[in-house]
């Protein structure tokens, strides 16, 4: 008999309870339980970032990452970006500048660069190309996810010194 576990955790704002088994990870929570199925799985072994979620506000990738170790945690899925019908700027963007193509990593690019944007507001080119070649795409060759994320780095207020 597989062990299980109790969690709470914060989801796109919400509250949830969950009963995992030892050994589930997040991103089968997200998918499986929760239906959220924006975060995909690519490799299984954290290394495409096709999966990468917020995890109490830092970029992670969720298929390396067990549930049960999770209680009391906040994660925001790419489903939880938008506000209503109103997309969020980096969503906006992504598809103003054709960064998307067949779309499969797309969601997790989205997370690693909200994170990078959290973090950074006004995060130059460089700051943009280190954080992005941690995730893995195949068809756009990531000039033009780097042009969105760009776009949005410069539409943040200047900070007030």
């Amino acid at each position: 008999m597989m062990e299980r576990y109790n969690v709470s955790l914060k989801v796109n704002g919400e509250l949830v309870a969950l009963n995992v088994r030892a050994g589930e990870t997040l991103l089968e929570s997200l998918r499986e339980r929760l239906e959220l199925t924006g975060a995909k799985e690519g490799c299984g072994l954290g290394a495409c970032g096709s999966c990468t979620v917020l995890l109490n506000g830092l970029p992670t990738r969720s298929c390396i990452v067990m549930t049960a170790e999770l209680d009391g945690a906040e994660v925001q899925s790419i489903e939880g970006l938008a506000d209503g019908t109103d997309l969020d700027p980096l969503q906006e963007r992504f598809m103003e500048k054709g960064a998307v193509q067949c779309g499969f990593c797309t969601s997790g690019m989205i997370m690693t660069a909200k994170g990078l944007l959290n973090r950074n507001p006004k995060a130059d080119k460089g700051d943009i190309i280190r954080t992005m070649s941690s995730n893995l795409c195949r068809c756009t060759g990531y000039k033009k996810i780097v042009e969105a994320v760009e776009a949005v780095s410069s539409m943040s207020e200047p900070e007030n010194k």
